[in-house]
């Protein structure tokens, strides 16, 4: 009976979260923080249940393996919940906020009457694309955009491509895969129109020497929703069942998928759909990249958070890539080029040695099937303090931070004749 119960408050839980998004915006109004370190197995395995629940919570980490520490959004109504289950599994926890809004209402600023787009606050899908449609019209050429499909809720997908001259080799580059990572949609769009306008002698080599081919939002329905309804969605918006929506799409790619790091469970953050490629925007873009794959040698997902320049392979028991440490190169490279900007520092190796297990990613997925020797992820800033609510004055910082990341590597990777 007690199952019962908690299965009905639970659900009960969850109906009350879809209501109050159905009515707007949801506030996270006293909504709690809390870093909690996973110092057993036993601990590993409740908080990796507590994550596949339709509970009300929001895990920013997934909870992967011992000895990692991950960030869970806590309801004001689940707080002494929360708080007995760290009492009775001896989970070590440090309260990091008690209200999460005042954190989000510092992410914008005021939103002022801008003229046109800038980089001084974070943009809707409409606005990104209307931006685009703009710069293509005024550098067209350059400059082309076209729709390599459309999205589960019949959202265009768009890629953007430079291309100062034929014969060049390609740099395909995607972004906001992760809904609420709204930095790395900022972050491309300014580095586009530096690529576009920048003097810098360097600037100008890589984007009139390179063909650039630019997906700024990967995920449009979830990117959507988390500005209309709930700011820290992460998945697609398919529909499972009653109370489950979305896939991971950065675990939902056809190569290793569902090997390690992904969830079976619908409501899971990492859900890694009923099978490969499940998920209509996956298909997009793997369509696309296949098209350009024989001239593309670097392609770089972009997400955030956390300050590491990770490549293949992430699923279980991977082995190293053939060209294991050429990738280490090319990426040490990068980062220490970053770090002399803002003394950021950026870790690098594989993404499960360095970060986690995780499958059916978009980095192995461009590596091993589509033949890109090339391919990293990126977790932009930060390390913490605000994680993916990173305030809007730092998305120009970060966008020097990562160009100067690229032009290093383009660098490093013309010594060793990738490029």
């Amino acid at each position: 009976m007690a199952t019962v119960q908690r299965v009905l408050a639970l659900a009960l839980v969850s109906a009350l979260t879809l209501i109050a998004c159905a009515q707007g915006k949801l506030s996270y109004e006293n909504y709690a923080v809390y870093k909690i370190d996973i110092g057993s197995i036993d601990q590993l395995e409740v908080l990796q249940h507590l994550e596949s629940l339709p509970n009300g919570y929001t895990f920013l980490d997934y909870p992967a393996r011992v000895n990692m520490s991950v960030e869970v959004v806590v309801p004001p109504g689940q707080l002494t919940n929360m708080e007995r289950l760290f009492r009775k599994h001896e989970i070590q926890s440090t309260l990091l906020t008690s209200n999460l809004q005042q954190i989000l209402n510092k992410e914008r600023p005021t939103r002022k009457m801008a003229e046109g787009f800038g980089w001084d606050d974070y943009h809707t899908l409409e606005e990104i694309y209307a931006w685009i449609d703009e710069m293509v019209a005024q550098y067209g050429s350059v400059l082309s955009v076209q729709t390599i499909g459309q999205t589960y809720e019949k959202r265009d997908m768009k890629v953007v491509k430079l291309s100062y001259k034929e014969g060049n080799k390609g740099i395909f580059i995607d972004a906001n895969i992760h809904a609420r990572e709204w930095i790395t949609s900022a972050t491309v769009t300014w580095i586009l129109n530096e690529l576009l306008t920048s003097e810098d002698a360097r600037v100008r080599y890589i984007a009139e020497n390179y063909d650039w081919y630019i997906v700024p939002v990967a995920n449009p329905d979830g990117f959507a929703y988390t500005h209309t309804t709930e700011r820290l969605w992460r998945k697609t918006r398919s529909q499972h069942n009653l109370l489950c929506y979305g896939t991971d799409p950065n675990r939902n790619f056809n190569h290793q998928w569902n090997n390690g790091g992904t969830s079976v469970t619908p409501c899971s953050d990492t859900y890694a759909g009923p099978e490969p490629e499940s998920e209509i925007e996956i298909v997009n873009l793997t369509t696309f990249v296949r098209s350009i794959a024989p001239t593309v040698k670097l392609a770089l997902s972009i997400h955030s958070r956390g300050q590491y320049i990770l490549f293949p392979f992430g699923y279980n028991n991977a082995p190293h890539t053939y060209n294991h440490q050429d990738l280490l190169q090319v990426g040490q490279r990068a980062s220490v080029d970053m770090y002399k900007l803002y003394n950021k520092p950026y870790r690098v190796g594989t993404t499960a040695e360095v970060l986690y297990v995780a499958s059916g990613i978009s980095v192995d997925w461009a590596h091993a099937v589509a033949g890109i020797p090339l391919s990293y992820t990126y977790e932009l800033r930060d390390q913490g303090e605000f994680g993916f609510i990173l305030p809007a004055d730092q998305i120009v910082p970060n966008a020097e931070e990562l160009l100067e990341g690229f032009i290093a590597m383009i660098d490093e990777a013309q010594i060793l004749n990738y490029m």
